[in-house]
């Protein structure tokens, strides 16, 4: 079993999934957590969706304040390391060090701020301090504007409207959530947004935000009392670049999502690691890819052997009474194959690479336990079985 000290920047799902799973493993030695955020680790999806409704707080919470004592886990909480010294193994906040033996990187992301005049009139939504000022905004009626159209704009423009607030999306690209589904998903929750009320601007970059809303780059004001900007986010990769880390989109890793210095790993959305299937460089922005990476982070130390990552990505968003959900990986060039009403399988070279259902776990674990097999199926054996998932 593995002794040495483990250190791990991050205190969101994965850096906390780390070192619970170092422990599992039956990592004896000392392991530090050390989070930016004042309080306990919380979960973050429903920051976009329940809590804005409930408020509840408490039920964020990913684990109390005696789980950290129970198992011999270090947690900082409202630390920011300043700067990783490779030579001399140790992470520097403000005048002190702590010496590690493994360091895991699990910074996360932040949001995207375009320079975009009176951009600082925009709320975002990140972290529980963003939901709190956003639902106590949301106390009284309101004009809402919203830019951008992916998951996180879209989960809380869904709960804005059903809260009886008046909103509009404003997305830059000529359709919704186009980095993550297909065309023809993308055109069933814009569908869904229009039936709900919620205006929709596609293909419709914001030039200005003013104290009367939004000014879209054709010279169309969307009047809005709150904006929020949810345009995206960047990897949080300073401390990697300092330290001299290769950074490439993220934080960039190999097949055991270890950096070249043997010592260090990176997890989660700050992570550029090779795509099992392709080998191409990808990064994802998945609370699950997190816990996964924490897991093979975990075995690689505890057992001193390097495990590769080979699990399936898999996500989920939900707006209003629709839950979507995408089993693997695909780009927006991947060819769309409706199923019925519920799915929509994505192609690459006859070769199923995702797939994606509305309001159907059933197909979508199916899905799961599919891409996962060594033997996943090609377009005409799909056919021969009506693309019927479940029939494999």
């Amino acid at each position: 079993m593995s002794a040495g000290h483990v250190v791990i920047v991050g205190a969101g799902q994965g850096g906390l999934q780390a070192a619970m799973s170092l422990r599992q493993a039956g990592h004896e030695g000392p392991i530090t957590l050390i989070g930016a955020e004042k309080g306990l680790p919380y979960q973050r999806p429903p920051l976009s969706k329940a809590f804005l409704k409930t408020g509840e707080a408490d039920k964020l919470a990913l684990r109390p304040a005696s789980y950290f004592e129970k198992k011999v886990i270090t947690f900082r909480p409202g630390s920011r390391v300043d700067a990783i010294d490779r030579q001399a193994r140790v992470v520097r906040i403000g005048d002190g060090e702590i010496p590690y033996d493994h360091l895991i990187l699990a910074t996360g992301t932040r949001n995207v701020v375009p320079p975009l005049p009176g951009i600082d009139r925009a709320l975002g939504l990140r972290t529980l301090e963003d939901a709190r000022a956003l639902r106590q905004a949301l106390e009284r009626p309101r004009r809402v504007a919203v830019i951008g159209g992916g998951f996180i704009g879209l989960e809380f423009a869904a709960v804005a409207r059903a809260l009886g607030h008046q909103v509009t999306v404003a997305e830059a690209a000529p359709r919704l959530m186009a980095r993550a589904v297909s065309p023809e998903m993308s055109r069933r929750f814009e569908a869904l947004h229009r039936s709900m009320g919620t205006g929709l601007h596609l293909d419709a970059p914001v030039a200005e935000v003013t104290d009367a809303g939004v000014v879209l780059g054709d010279g169309h004001m969307i009047a809005a009392d709150l904006v929020l900007l949810a345009a995206g986010v960047r990897p949080n990769d300073a401390l990697a670049v300092a330290a001299g880390l290769p950074v490439a989109n993220g934080i960039v890793v190999d097949e055991c999502l270890c950096t070249p210095d043997p010592r260090i790993y990176a997890l989660g959305d700050c992570a550029a690691f090779p795509d099992p299937v392709s080998g191409l460089a990808i990064r994802l922005e998945s609370v699950q890819a997190a816990t996964d990476h924490a897991r093979t982070i975990a075995r690689s130390i505890s057992s001193g052997q390097p495990c590769r990552f080979d699990a399936v990505p898999w996500f989920w968003s939900d707006q209003a009474d629709c839950k979507l959900q995408i089993a693997g990986l695909a780009t927006p060039e991947d060819e769309e194959m409706p199923a019925g009403e519920k799915a929509v399988l994505r192609f690459r070279n006859d070769r199923l690479t995702a797939v994606e259902t509305l309001n159907d776990a059933k197909i979508h674990m199916a899905a799961r336990r599919l891409l996962a097999s060594d033997h996943v199926p090609t377009r005409d054996i799909l056919a021969a079985k009506d693309y019927d998932l479940s029939a494999f």
